[in-house]
Parts: structure tokens; C-alpha cells; sequence
């Protein structure tokens, strides 16, 4: 089929899949947005209430949604941290000649392969029974939850993330390394002016996984910490689930922090893709 038949049938073949987009996508997300504005026990009943909902769960002093946007916040700041680093160096070490480096690659990816909720009630009773001998459990405070969804996502993330680090370290050309070691470059300054800027690709498609990825943290927060009941260790993700199912009459509320929580996952998006963008251009 030449270029000009493709632009004369090339809508009909998209016509499916735009229909499809528009009745999966587009029509529950404006309907959601709608819904965000109303108070409601189903769709039909929905009747409209302004700005009340935003309004309510900022007020109500029993809901803890600001306090879930701060630890959602810090810990998404901590795991980028800590997966990135340690996935890095993870990476460095299994590009070198060393014995055995497929079996480590696929040992350290196979927890990626897990479900979240697999992987959080495995932790659960892991960490659970290790802080027992101290007569602590990982509801008992808010750095308990804290420390046990990071080593959690940490054990799921690296091995994603060092694959990702290992495609790109191997594509640094081996002549531009032996041409640093000839001219007297440590190790270290290799690392620093050679490897880190030639695998930024990498770095910040990995930044950027960890960052949507740790944000959005549902399912291994519901297995690991749910049923707190200080709901400190309560992320985003889990407060908007437990207002919109857990609470009578809070369904447009959960919606409006639905809503919300959207706005600042695409608001972390535009950002990530504008700072890839500036670096892209200044390379």
C-alpha cells in the first residue's frame, strides 16, 4: 500500500481504536472529573455540589490525606535515592568479567516478576516476625511501614532498574574507555566524566520509572501496612481507595482526591519529560 492510499484509508483503520480509546479512556475520565464535583452512591443518583468535596476531606481533621501526601512524598524522594544508587552500582559490578554475571543478572530481576501483593503479604510476615523478637510489628509506627515498604520496593525495583543500567553501560564504546585509561584517568574519574554522562539515557528513564513507580505505590502498601490503624504508613494510592470504598458517603470525595492525585502524577510527568528535553538539547 503506497503513501497516498494510507491517507486516504488511514482514519478508517484508526476509527476502531479511536472508538475503543474514547469508551475505555476519555469518556470514564471526564465522567470522573464530573463525578469529582458531585455527591453520589452510584452514577445515576449523582447530584451536583460545586467545590464541596475538594473542601471537605482539607478540612475533616479525621482524614489523613495531607499526611499521606507527605509520606508518599518523602518516600518516593528516599526510594529514587536508594534504587537508583544501588542499581547503578549493581549494574558496574556485573558489566565487569567477572564468573557467573548472567545468574546474578537474572537472580537480581526475577522479584520484578512477582505481583505486588505477593511480594507485600511475603514481606509482611518477614519483617513481621523478625520485629516481633522486639515486640514491634510494622504497624506499630509510621518509620516501621516506612522501612519496610522501601526494603520492599527496593527488593522489586533494582534488578529492573540495573538492567535498564546495564544496556547502557554497554553501549559506552570500549575505545572511548581505553583511550581515558591511556590518558591516566582513575577509575573514578572514568566513572565521573565517561560512564555517568554517557548512560544518562538511562539515568533518566530509570529516574523516572522509580519516581511514577514509588508515587503511585498501591498494592505492596495494601499487603504490607493496610489495616494500620493510625493509617500513618497510608500512601496516596491507599487513601483515595479506602475514602472511596471504606467510607459511606465519601464517594465524591475519593474522587475528588482522585482527581488530585492525577494532576500530580501528569504534573511529575511534564516535568521529567521537560528536564529530559533540556538535557537533550544542551548535549
Amino acid at each position: 500500500m503506497n503513501s497516498k492510499s494510507m491517507k486516504k484509508y488511514g482514519p478508517v483503520f484508526l476509527l476502531p481504536t479511536m472508538v475503543a480509546f474514547t469508551i475505555g479512556f476519555i469518556a470514564p475520565f471526564l465522567l470522573g472529573i464530573y463525578l469529582s464535583f458531585c455527591e453520589f452512591t452510584t452514577v445515576t443518583d449523582a447530584k451536583f455540589v460545586g467545590l464541596k468535596n475538594y473542601i471537605r476531606f482539607w478540612n475533616d481533621p479525621s482524614d489523613v490525606f495531607v499526611h499521606s501526601l507527605w509520606f508518599t512524598t518523602l518516600f518516593t524522594i528516599v526510594s529514587v535515592i536508594v534504587i537508583n544508587v544501588i542499581g547503578f552500582a549493581v549494574a558496574l559490578a556485573l558489566t565487569k568479567k567477572i564468573k557467573g554475571t548472567n545468574v546474578f543478572r537474572t537472580v537480581f530481576f526475577m522479584p520484578n516478576l512477582i505481583g505486588g501483593l505477593v511480594l507485600g503479604y511475603i514481606w509482611q510476615l518477614l519483617l513481621n516476625g523478625i520485629l516481633y523478637q522486639f515486640q514491634r510489628n510494622l504497624k506499630y509506627d509510621e518509620i516501621y511501614g516506612f522501612v519496610g515498604l522501601l526494603i520492599l520496593m527496593c527488593w522489586q525495583q533494582i534488578g529492573y532498574m540495573m538492567i535498564i543500567y546495564i544496556s547502557g553501560i554497554q553501549n559506552i564504546p570500549g575505545e572511548l574507555i581505553e583511550a581515558a585509561k591511556i590518558d591516566g584517568a582513575s577509575p573514578r574519574q572514568i566513572l565521573k566524566n565517561v560512564t555517568i554522562p554517557m548512560v544518562m539515557p538511562s539515568i533518566t528513564i530509570c529516574t523516572f520509572l522509580t519516581l511514577t513507580n514509588s508515587f503511585k505505590l498501591f498494592d505492596q502498601n495494601l499487603a504490607l501496612t493496610d489495616g494500620d490503624p493510625s493509617k500513618m504508613s497510608e500512601m496516596l494510592a491507599l487513601n483515595i481507595y479506602n475514602t472511596f470504598y471504606g467510607r459511606n458517603g465519601w464517594e465524591g470525595v475519593g474522587q475528588a482526591k482522585a482527581v488530585i492525585f492525577f494532576i500530580m502524577v501528569a504534573a511529575i510527568a511534564l516535568i521529567q519529560n521537560y528536564l529530559t528535553r533540556s538535557k537533550e538539547v544542551q548535549q
